[in-house]
C-alpha cells in the first residue's frame, strides 16, 4: 500500500508552522475552561482540609453544617460508599482522611450547597477534634531506623539501585558535592475544576481538567462503588498542567456529592487551596562523586539521591526510577552506582512535574561536571564534548542509545550560538533589579554557563503504553471532512494541531475536526513523558493509513484517482487503531538494558548578569540546541522550548514552595514568585532534526528537555559571574552576598544507602 501524501496540496501539513485552533479564543478570553462550566440547578462543592501535618482524628461533628441554609450534603469518611483507596502508582490515599491526617491540607470532609459561599461557610461549621502527632518533614530523617512509620509499609515509597561496571574503580581526579533542589509548583494558571452530573442509571458524568482521562476513571470508579461502565469522563478546558493534573484531586469528591444530591455539582479550587490540593515537584537531596582521568575522561559516577515524596506516593516510583536511570547524565560512564530512594514524609504530596526525576539529577551531575572541569583545568564545554554519548553507547543502565543525534553535536551547536552583545550598563531595565534602579552597573558581573540534559520519551520498564484513535473520513455539503476522536488531553502543548496536521498530510483533506476527548473511546495515555506526539500522533497516523487503504481499494475498483474524494466517499470510512511502541523490559537487576523506548537530549547555554552587592540576577540570554526528531509544527516546538526554559529559569532563581513544619508559607502568586516577561531573556533556539526510525515522521517529543538542563546552565552562569559554589536551587540573593556553602545536615557517602546517613 502506498503511504505517500495525496497529490492534492493542502495547507497546514506536517513540517509547517500552523496556527492553533484554540489560540484565538484563549487570547480573547472566549475559551471555556473547566472552572467556567455551568449547568442549570448545579450545586457548589467545598472541601474541609486538615490544619495539621500529622494528627489523629478523634471525632468529627457535622450537625451544625448540615442545618445551615443551602447545604445539600456533608460527607465524611464515615459516609463513603466504599473504603477503597486511590493513587496513581500505589493505592495508598484515602478519599477522605480516616483516623489520621498525614499532611496539611489533606481532605477531611466535603460539602455541597446552593452557592459557593454557603458551601464555604458550611465547611467552617464542621468541628474536627485532632490529636496532633510529631511530624516528619525531612526525607532523610524519615528513612532512618527508629523514625515513626507514616504508612504500614514503612517510610520507603520505592528505591532504585543502578550498578554499572565496577563502581569502586579508582580515578586520578575525584570531585564530591552535595546538592539540593527545592519544591517547585507547576503554577498552572487554571486551578483544579470539574463538574459532575448524575445520570438516570445511577452513574455519573464528570467533565474535568486532567491529563489522563482513563487513569482517572480507573481510580474514581472503585471509590464510588460503581463499575467503570457507569462513570464517563469528558475532558474540560485545561488551563495548564505540567504534571499536576496527572493525579486525582477533586474528581472523586465532585462525583460523590453529585451522586449524593442527585444534582450537578461543580468544584473549583482557589489559588491557595490549589497549592495544597495538587502535587508538586519532588524536593531532593543529592550526594555525588565523580572520578576522571587526568585527560578528563569519566571513570565513575557514584550518587545517593533522596526524594521527598510527601504524604502519599503519587508518581514517586517513576520519578525515583528516572532520577536513578539518568543519574549520570548524557555521558559515557563506564562505572556507576546510583542509589535513589523516595521517602514518605508529612509534607504535601510530591508527584509529576515537567522532566520529573531527570531535573533533580541534572542539577547535581552538571554541577559536578563543572567542578571536575575546574579541577582539571579543562573548558566545561570541551569536557562535555569529550565524554558525550554517541549512537550505540550505553547509558548507565547498559541500554544503548539509538536514533538520536550525537550529544557532542548538540553541545557544539549550542556552544557556537552567538553570544549577546554588552548592553548599555546605565539602562536599569537591562540590569539586575530592573525598574527598581538598584544599580548602575558598578557591582555587576557577567557569567556564562553550560549544561546538557537527557530523559526518556514515552513510558518505560514494561508498561503497556498505547494510544487509541479513530479517524472517520466522510463527505458533507461542503466537501470532504475528516473527524478525529481520541481521549488525549490537550493541556496547552499543541496536540490538537499535531493531529490535524497528520490527517491533512496523510489524507489530503483540509477540513479536519476533533471530537471532544472522553472515555467512550480507548485510552490515549497521559499527556506526560513527552509522549503524545509519538503515541497519539502514531495512532492517528496509523488510522489514517488504514482509511487510505480503503480509499485506494475503492479507487482501484472504480477506476477513479485516489485523490478524487468527492467520488470515492459515497460511504464514510471509519477506522479505529491502537498504537504501541516497541516492547520495553521491566526494571530489575537482570534486565536493566532495555527499559526505555528512546532518549531525548538538549543543551543549554546561559548568560547572566549578577549584582554581587545585592545578589540580584538578570538572565541575559539562553541559547539551546535540542534534538526534536522532526518538528511537526516548528512554531509550536519553539513555543514549547521557550515555555520549558521559563520553568527552568523559575527553579534556578525564584520558584520555591516554602515549607515550615509541613505548612506552605507562600500559597499565592503574590508570594510564590514566577518569571514574568521582564524576567525571560531572549532565547536562541536551534532545532536539530534527527528523525527516530520508530516515531511518526521521526518526531520524538519536545516538552521536557527544555526544563531539565536550563536550570543548571543558569546556575553555572551565576557561579561563573560570582565564584560562589551554589549547590542549591533556587539561588537566593543571600547565597550570593554571604557565600555560605550549602550543607544538607547529613553525611552520606555517595552511592551508599541513605538509611545509613549520619547527622553532620
Amino acid at each position: 500500500m502506498s503511504t505517500s501524501a495525496p497529490r492534492v496540496r493542502v495547507r497546514g501539513v506536517v513540517g509547517e508552522s500552523v496556527e492553533r485552533p484554540d489560540a484565538v479564543p484563549k487570547v480573547k478570553g472566549e475559551f471555556e475552561y473547566a472552572s467556567d462550566l455551568r449547568r442549570d440547578g448545579m450545586l457548589f462543592g467545598a472541601t474541609l482540609r486538615s490544619p495539621h501535618a500529622h494528627a489523629r482524628i478523634a471525632g468529627i461533628e457535622t450537625s451544625a453544617a448540615k442545618r445551615m441554609s443551602g447545604v445539600r450534603a456533608v460527607i465524611t469518611s464515615g459516609e463513603l460508599p466504599t473504603r477503597e483507596r486511590f493513587g496513581l502508582m500505589k493505592l495508598d490515599q484515602p478519599v477522605l482522611a480516616t483516623e489520621r491526617v498525614r499532611y496539611v491540607g489533606e481532605p477531611v470532609a466535603i460539602v455541597a450547597a446552593d452557592s459557593a459561599e454557603e458551601a464555604r461557610l458550611a465547611v467552617r461549621a464542621i468541628t474536627v477534634r485532632y490529636e496532633p502527632l510529631a511530624a516528619i518533614t525531612d526525607p532523610v530523617a524519615a528513612l532512618q531506623q527508629g523514625a515513626e512509620q507514616l504508612h504500614r509499609s514503612g517510610n520507603v515509597i520505592d528505591e532504585v539501585i543502578v550498578v554499572h561496571g565496577d563502581p569502586d574503580t579508582r580515578a586520578d581526579v575525584v570531585v564530591e558535592g552535595e546538592y539540593e533542589v527545592a519544591m517547585q509548583d507547576q503554577a498552572a494558571l487554571g486551578p483544579e475544576a470539574g463538574l459532575a452530573i448524575p445520570r438516570r442509571d445511577g452513574g455519573v458524568d464528570l467533565h474535568v481538567a486532567t491529563q489522563w482521562l482513563h487513569e482517572d476513571l480507573r481510580q474514581i470508579a472503585p471509590c464510588l462503588g460503581l463499575p467503570e461502565s457507569k462513570v464517563r469522563l469528558v475532558l474540560a478546558g485545561v488551563g495548564g498542567a505540567f504534571g499536576a493534573r496527572e493525579d486525582v484531586t477533586l474528581q472523586i469528591h465532585t462525583c460523590l456529592l453529585a451522586l449524593a444530591t442527585r444534582r450537578p455539582v461543580r468544584m473549583t479550587y482557589g489559588r491557595e487551596e490549589s497549592f495544597y490540593g495538587h502535587v508538586h515537584r519532588h524536593p531532593a537531596k543529592l550526594f555525588y562523586a565523580h572520578g576522571a582521568t587526568k585527560r578528563g575522561e569519566l571513570v565513575f559516577v557514584r550518587a545517593t539521591i533522596v526524594l521527598d515524596g510527601g504524604a502519599y506516593a503519587s508518581s514517586s516510583p517513576a520519578v525515583i526510577a528516572n532520577a536513578a536511570c539518568f543519574g549520570a547524565g548524557p555521558y559515557r560512564v563506564p562505572n556507576a552506582r546510583i542509589h535513589a530512594v523516595g521517602a514518605y514524609t508529612n509534607n504535601p504530596p510530591a508527584g509529576a512535574m515537567r522532566g520529573f526525576g531527570a531535573v533533580q539529577s541534572c542539577f547535581a551531575y552538571e554541577g559536578q561536571m563543572d567542578a571536575l572541569a575546574a579541577k582539571l583545568g579543562i573548558d566545561p564545554v570541551e569536557l562535555r564534548e569529550r565524554n558525550a554519548l554517541r549512537n550505540g553507547d550505553p547509558i548507565i543502565t547498559s541500554q544503548p542509545v539509538e536514533g538520536s543525534a550525537p550529544v557532542a553535536e548538540i553541545v557544539r551547536r549550542c556552544a557556537d550560538a552567538p553570544l549577546p552583545p554588552r548592553g548599555p550598563e546605565t539602562d536599569p531595565i537591562a540590569l539586575p533589579g530592573g525598574a527598581g534602579n538598584l544599580t548602575h552597573g558598578e557591582g555587576v558581573r557577567r557569567g556564562v554557563g553550560f549544561a546538557v540534559g537527557m530523559k526518556n520519551v514515552c513510558y518505560s520498564h514494561g508498561f503497556d503504553d498505547f494510544a487509541t484513535a479513530r479517524v472517520r473520513l466522510m463527505r458533507d455539503e461542503r466537501g470532504p471532512l475528516a473527524r478525529v476522536h481520541t481521549a488525549a488531553a490537550e493541556v496547552g502543548q499543541g496536540l490538537v494541531t499535531v493531529c490535524v496536521q497528520i490527517v491533512r498530510t496523510e489524507l489530503g483533506v483540509e477540513r479536519v475536526e476533533l471530537d471532544p476527548p472522553d472515555t467512550t473511546i480507548g485510552s490515549a495515555g497521559s499527556s506526560s513523558a513527552s509522549r503524545q506526539t509519538w503515541m497519539t500522533g502514531g495512532a492517528v497516523l496509523a488510522a489514517c493509513r488504514e482509511v487510505k487503504a480503503v480509499l485506494l481499494s475503492r479507487a482501484r475498483a472504480t477506476g477513479r484517482p485516489p485523490d478524487d474524494l468527492a467520488a470515492l466517499l459515497d460511504e464514510p470510512i471509519d477506522k479505529t487503531v491502537s498504537h504501541r511502541h516497541r516492547d520495553t523490559e521491566p526494571r530489575d537487576a537482570a534486565t536493566q538494558n532495555a527499559g526505555h523506548v528512546a532518549f531525548l537530549f538538549a543543551a543549554h547555554r546561559a548568560v547572566a548578569d549578577v549584582d554581587i552587592e545585592t545578589g540580584l540576577i538578570k538572565v541575559v540570554q539562553i541559547a539551546t540546541a535540542q534534538d526534536v526528531g522532526k518538528a511537526i509544527n516548528p512554531l509550536a516546538v519553539v513555543g514549547q522550548i521557550e515555555g520549558g526554559i521559563a520553568q527552568g529559569l523559575g527553579l534556578a532563581v525564584m520558584e520555591e514552595v516554602i515549607l515550615k513544619d509541613g505548612h506552605v508559607r507562600n500559597a499565592s502568586f503574590t508570594d510564590y514568585l514566577l518569571p514574568t516577561t521582564l524576567d525571560m531573556p531572549p532565547v536562541v533556539t536551534l532545532l536539530i532534526e534527527h528523525p527516530h526510525p520508530d516515531a511518526p515522521y521521526g518526531a520524538k517529543g519536545v516538552g521536557e528537555p527544555p526544563t531539565i538542563s536550563s536550570t543548571p546552565a543558569i546556575v553555572a552562569a551565576i557561579r561563573a559571574a560570582t565564584g560562589r559554589t551554589l549547590h542549591r536551587v533556587p539561588v537566593r540573593p543571600d547565597d550570593i552576598v554571604f557565600d555560605e556553602p550549602y550543607r544538607s545536615g547529613w553525611r552520606i557517602t555517595p552511592g551508599d544507602d541513605p538509611r545509613r546517613a549520619v547527622r553532620a
